[in-house]
């Protein structure tokens, strides 16, 4: 099959690409290469992906450009599309709400119109775990309420969730809606939690700690999520929404315990308040896609941790 894959050179990205192509597919990245964090990372993967030898091709485009979308699906036939770029982060949204849904919102229907247009009829789309906002019932299921986003990030990807019912109301289109809860192993961006702490506890520098370390998320790895999103591409939804989680909780104090732990190396903390957007837990009932999608998580924070360590220790600079 033909696979596009948008943000296929970012962190989870990369890793659908490359199992797309392991398993024999050809396979489009579109990617914009934006400065949100160091783009040279993001070409570092690219060429790791180009030296497998296999059917990949890398387009260099922006999801807000419309004549650069409609240009990519005139020129491939796709099969299938996978739906990962995207303005990422709670506290980024903050100081820069326009982007956000500039590039979320608008960004994702220029690609629903596009494949539309083009007769693509199965998109798998990234929402995330922050569409549950402040939930008070755990663990989180699908069928909650979600009327309380509390950041920009969060409320665009509500709009996704929204545009993707729509899409195949009107359209037949099938789509399936993943809301990714907290991913980390090799490749995770440098400023989410874990990678962070990994690369400032190495270094001696102080990690910042907002709150008092109660705050606790479902950290998945990124190889389960991969088994999530594949069994996505094999079966026909309608239109359906899946948490994929680890459906563990851990606390922050234990998350940075276990850094800790795996690099043999204390701690300095610099303690700060909470801050606006945040959530205090986030906790994914994955009853749905067990039963639907065959989704078995297998890698624990205790496992996946120190191989996320083993990771960065090869390969920082």
């Amino acid at each position: 099959m033909n696979f596009l894959v948008t943000g296929g050179a970012g962190f989870i990205g990369s890793h659908v690409c490359e199992r797309l192509l392991h398993d024999g597919h050809r396979v489009w990245a579109f990617d914009d290469l934006n400065d949100f964090y160091d783009p040279q990372i993001k070409r570092r993967t690219l060429a790791d992906i180009q030296s497998l030898g296999k059917p990949f091709t890398f387009v260099h485009g922006d999801l807000t450009d419309v004549g650069a979308i409609n240009a990519l699906f005139a020129d491939t036939k796709f099969d299938q599309v996978i739906h990962l770029a995207a303005r990422a982060g709670v506290r980024p949204s903050l100081e820069q709400p326009a982007l956000y849904q500039r590039v979320n919102v608008e960004g994702t229907v220029n690609l629903l119109e596009a494949a539309r247009k083009n007769g693509v009829k199965k998109l798998t789309i990234a929402s995330s775990s922050s569409v549950y906002g402040v939930n008070a019932k755990v663990p989180f299921s699908e069928s909650d309420p979600i009327f309380s986003a509390i950041s920009p990030y969060a409320a665009s990807k509500l709009a996704c969730e929204a545009l993707g019912h729509t899409y195949h109301h009107i359209y037949g289109m099938d789509i399936a809606m993943l809301r990714f809860f907290t991913v980390y192993g090799p490749r995770q961006r440098p400023d989410l939690a874990i990678h962070k702490f990994t690369r400032l506890i190495d270094s001696g520098k102080p990690i910042p700690v907002f709150g008092d370390g109660s705050t606790a998320r479902d950290h998945t790895f990124v190889s389960d999520i991969l088994e999530g999103v594949m069994a996505c591409t094999q079966k026909e939804f309608g239109f359906e929404i899946f948490n994929l989680g680890e459906s563990q909780v851990i606390r922050l104090d234990q998350l940075i315990a276990l850094i800790e732990s795996a690099l043999g190396k204390k701690a300095s903390i610099n303690r700060l308040p909470l801050q606006p957007g945040d959530v205090p837990i986030t906790y994914a009932d994955i009853a749905k896609a067990r039963q639907m999608l065959g989704y078995q998580p297998q890698v624990k924070a205790e496992k996946g941790i120190p191989l996320f360590i083993d990771w960065f220790l090869k390969n920082r600079q």
